[in-house]
């Protein structure tokens, strides 16, 4: 029932007319999004509308990160050029277009008083800039991969950074120099997030775990579990009370003295982009290809703040239980609040007095003018696709309040869940003889009132098959019926007479099922049910065949694995390569990527062949992993190929000397031949594409 639930699918919608790239919610009202594409657009939306708000242009190269301003007055957007644009939401216009990194950037932030922003690339820098008046003021050196994540502290003195390599930085913007680095990680970090009081910092990574840190001394604090899969957004409740991590389809609520995770709660949202709190709702969003997804969890029925905690089982409580339960959660929620009262600092958030002391306290080693050119310039355009709800949520003339003037109501769950009860169906049987008795009252139901669908013209009915939502079947008397009009911005679909004979969603029960001898409509609701085995046996047809490849590729992975574990690296690649199975060679590099330290010119010179195959597969999974391989090579080994093959010959015999030039030399000529198939597929959309053209950039430096 819909009183029930704790998260759902808000909507989705088509944001841009190509892939989208990067989504971004408004932290302080969780009502606005922001989407960057590979159309080189920056749109703009109110969460739970389908309609677009704005849409700023000016980009020449997709956009690749985006980022609202604290009070939700500016965006800045940073595309694969690495170019950064700022836009003044109130005065609609762009105030800056930044330029300096030379790849794609990755994360952005605004400094908690809205002068400077920072920005960390795929070039592996930090860069923070004054986006007023002087460009960039300061650039930081010393990740050795591209960077995730940059976050300001609550005070503004710091940024902390989160990287490919594994580690988490911390800069301090006065002394323009590292603090320290946080080096617990086993995978690339992709998300860091301040307390939002405390000297305490969170960092989610793809090892599956979210690490504490406490910022007086640099040490970690607790860590959790390992989740299923990698962490890519956590979020600090506003009031500090616990963490929010986002994983694939799930949400996970931690505190972190002690590590101990408080709930669970599936969420279908794929690989969450972004997270925000707001009227006690959680909003998510993510998205796929060209669509943008929201999703909304009520934070009152999810612990510590209410509910009961999810249960693996699904148990019945008595109501016994049920006081029991409340009782203990009570005590929980009281226990987390005399867990905040430690002895932790705090951060000192009250803005400088004045507008020199903030800048008399940023250094000065790295200021560039502002970049700026006229034909940019001139390519900036800012396009108010609904002015009313423009004006309502970036007033012009206040600068008090930029959320709606309305009254913000949390969102309500779909009324659909609760309005029909759920039928189990247990067997093909009982799917064939609900559909005869569908059919049979079909009649009965003519002035029953179809329910209406927001999003998509299906609609699984209570009766267990998906079906599209018509209205009964009509009458003779219904032929001059008028036909009804259905406004195109809006994606609801109105009923349509029902026709037995014709199935608009070409999905029906009977597609699934053996079909009949003889017959072309297979098993109908009015002839012979199947039997069970009839019905296994075609639903296990190529079990077997399937089983067989898994259990081979199993028996190889084993057989690597004993290998690697030895320690012995290269054996275990060149057992890999013997046994000719592209997915164990996969398998191999997805490793390989995760740990870029094992990486060696002798691999290099083993698997450049394998990767060049790979580039030819028909499967993504395989290309994008040939890629994220091959990526690590010459951001690595580009270099020293390079200073091989160039340099000129030594005299004498050096025997290391030349056994390293011929390993380059065959590095060289398996990258000259993958060279030509990269730019062969360079028009391919979404991240795959952005890797492509990655390494186009990073295969330049070998001319």
């Amino acid at each position: 029932m819909s009183q029930t639930k704790r998260a759902w699918k808000l909507q989705e919608f088509v944001a841009h007319g190509s892939t989208v790239n990067c989504v971004a919610l408004s932290k302080k009202s969780g009502r606005v999004i922001v989407t960057g594409g590979e159309d080189r657009k920056v749109n703009l939306w109110i969460v739970g509308k389908p309609n677009c708000l704005m849409s700023l242009c000016g980009h020449t190269t997709p956009v690749e990160s985006v980022r609202f301003g604290h009070e939700e007055e500016m965006v800045v957007a940073g595309s694969m050029s690495g170019a950064l644009k700022v836009w003044d939401l109130e005065q609609a216009k762009i105030m800056r277009t930044l330029t300096g990194h030379t790849s794609s950037i990755k994360s952005l932030d605004f400094h908690p008083y809205g002068d400077y922003c920072t920005s960390g690339s795929l070039d592996c820098n930090v860069k923070l800039w004054d986006i007023r008046k002087k460009g960039c003021i300061y650039t930081y050196r010393g990740h050795k991969n591209g960077v995730n994540c940059v976050r300001f502290s609550p005070d503004g003195k710091w940024i902390a950074s989160a990287g490919e390599d594994g580690l988490v930085k911390i800069w301090d913007i006065t002394a323009g120099k590292i603090l320290t680095d946080l080096t617990y990680h086993n995978g690339p970090v992709n998300i860091v997030e301040y307390h939002p009081n405390e000297l305490l910092l969170a960092s989610g990574s793809s090892d599956r775990t979210v690490k504490f840190w406490d910022l007086e001394n640099f040490n970690m604090v607790s860590t959790t579990d390992g989740d299923s899969t990698p962490v890519r957004n956590i979020l600090f409740h506003p009031e500090g009370t616990c963490l929010f991590s986002g994983t694939k389809d799930l949400l996970k609520v931690y505190s972190w003295e002690p590590s101990k995770c408080y709930d669970s709660i599936p969420v279908n949202w794929g690989e969450v982009a972004d997270i925000a709190i707001g009227q006690n709702q959680l909003i998510g969003t993510s998205f796929s290809q060209t669509n943008v997804s929201t999703f909304v969890v009520d934070l009152k029925r999810v612990q510590p703040f209410g509910g009961i905690p999810h249960q693996e089982g699904g148990s019945n409580f008595s109501s016994k239980n049920i006081d029991e339960v409340f009782t203990d959660l009570s005590i929980s929620n009281s226990s987390v609040s005399e867990g905040l009262k430690h002895s932790r600092n705090k951060f000192i958030t009250e803005r400088p007095p004045t507008q020199s002391s903030r800048q008399a306290s940023v250094p000065k080693e790295d200021i560039e003018e502002p970049t700026q050119d006229k034909e940019d310039q001139d390519n900036d355009s800012f396009e108010i696709a609904n002015p009313e709800d423009y004006r309502q949520i970036f007033r012009p003339k206040s600068r008090l309040s930029h959320s709606p003037t309305r009254q913000i109501e949390p969102f309500q769950p779909p009324p659909e869940d609760g309005m029909f009860p759920t039928k189990h169906v247990s067997s093909p049987r009982n799917v064939n003889r609900q559909i005869s008795s569908d059919r049979k009252g079909s009649s009965e139901r003519k002035s029953a009132t179809p329910f209406r669908k927001s999003q998509s013209s299906k609609s699984v009915s209570d009766d267990g098959d998906m079906e599209p939502v018509r209205q009964p079947a009509p009458t003779r008397s219904n032929k001059t019926s008028k036909p009804v009009n259905k406004p195109p911005s809006k994606p609801v679909v109105k009923p349509s007479p029902r026709q037995p004979e014709e199935d608009k969603s070409g999905i029906s029960p009977e597609d699934f099922l053996p079909q009949k001898a003889g017959g072309n409509d297979g098993y109908s609701s009015y002839g012979r049910v199947p039997s069970e085995n009839e019905t296994l046996s075609t639903l296990f047809s190529g079990h077997d065949a399937m089983a067989r490849v898994l259990a081979h590729r199993s028996k190889n992975l084993q057989i690597v694995r004993a290998m690697w574990t030895s320690g012995n690296t290269k054996t275990a690649v060149d057992s890999a390569i013997s046994m000719k199975d592209p997915s164990v060679i996969v398998d191999l590099l997805n490793v390989l990527n995760l740990k870029s330290g094992l990486w060696s010119l002798d691999l290099c010179s083993c698997l450049l062949p394998q990767v060049q195959d790979l580039m030819d597969s028909k499967y993504d999974s395989y290309v994008t992993a040939a890629c994220e391989a091959l990526k690590i090579m010459l951001r690595n080994f580009g270099p020293v190929i390079k200073s091989n093959l160039t340099a000129p010959p030594s005299q004498g015999v050096d025997l290391s000397r030349e056994e390293r030039y011929r390993k380059c030399r065959q590095c060289y000529e398996n990258l000259c031949n993958i060279r030509s198939k990269v730019a062969s597929r360079g028009g391919t959309p979404g991240k795959l594409g952005q890797l492509l053209r990655e390494i186009q950039i990073l295969m330049a430096s070998l001319d």
